[in-house]
């Protein structure tokens, strides 16, 4: 299988149109291995452009953990670069079908894709946690005996928006990112974005990825989080998201139906080839 290993702000995945999806599911015993750093390629997810009824082309992602999300937005923003580098369309806006649902990418002169994420959920139900419904903001959360206050925002995948006082710092990331990530409250997993306010413009974001732990940036993550904020007051309705690996613009009207858009970078770091095996059993 040929493959280019990119990266979205240091988020980085093995992108791949050599697989049929039908075949995906005969070598997906195969994914943790790939994405492991010292005995695969390394990675944090596996993407496969694939063929579609309804759209240009066709997105699928699995996890570094071989779990599968709805959509990743440092991943699509890869996605969209793939297909321009290796001319698999002549078009710089693609529509891309997801497990959220149809998203518009678009690739710009210096390479910087902007991604139509569409309309933010924030009703319970359509997030999903365990409350009976309309939207969670600001709701107390205990966890071994630490009150968050979270907000709660679904962009195709569910995220969890935290805002604590201080520094974000190693031990309330990575020690509590995977225990609210696996939290009862939230029946499929989430993601936990731990967010500070640097001016009404700009926020700096550290996030704990449902599947994959810390990583250097999450593109659905940066907008959930800029949702968050401006739903609860805290800034403006265009800001730049700081994290890790790099920056992202993020803009949304405020308003439930509009869609959330998100600008960034993304690169090619290496092209190669693995054996793959298929698993006939």
């Amino acid at each position: 299988m040929n493959f280019i290993k990119m990266e979205g702000l240091s988020n980085d995945f093995i992108i791949t149109h050599e697989v049929n999806e039908k075949d995906i599911p005969a070598i997906q015993n195969q994914f943790v291995k790939l994405c492991d750093r010292r005995r695969g390629i390394g990675a944090d997810g596996i993407i496969f452009v694939l063929k579609s009824d309804t759209c240009d082309f066709k997105m699928r992602i699995f996890n570094s953990d071989g779990s599968e999300p709805e959509m990743c937005g440092n991943g699509i923003r890869c996605f969209a670069l793939y297909v321009n580098l290796l001319q698999l369309s002549k078009l710089n806006k693609l529509s891309v079908e997801t497990l959220a649902g149809k998203i518009i990418t678009e690739l710009d002169e210096n390479k910087r894709v902007t991604v139509n994420m569409g309309a933010p959920k924030l009703h319970a139900a359509d997030i999903p946690v365990a409350e009976g419904s309309g939207p969670v903001l600001m709701k107390p959360l205990c966890i071994e005996n630490k009150e968050f206050r979270i907000t709660c925002v679904s962009m195709g995948n569910p995220h969890t928006v935290i805002y604590p006082e201080g520094e974000l710092a190693d031990d309330l990331v990575l020690g509590f990112g995977p225990k609210i990530e696996t939290n009862k409250f939230f029946p499929r997993k989430t993601n936990v974005e731990f967010i500070k306010i640097l001016s009404p413009k700009e926020i700096q974001m550290r996030v704990w990825e449902r599947g994959c732990g810390e990583t250097q940036a999450c593109g659905t993550g940066a907008c959930a989080s800029v949702v968050s904020g401006i739903i609860n007051g805290l800034h403006e309705k265009s800001v730049t998201v700081h994290l890790p690996g790099g920056d992202l613009d993020i803009s949304w009207s405020g308003e439930e139906h509009d869609p959330v858009l998100m600008t960034g970078p993304a690169n090619m770091v290496f092209q190669g080839s693995v054996q793959i095996e298929g698993n006939n059993n």
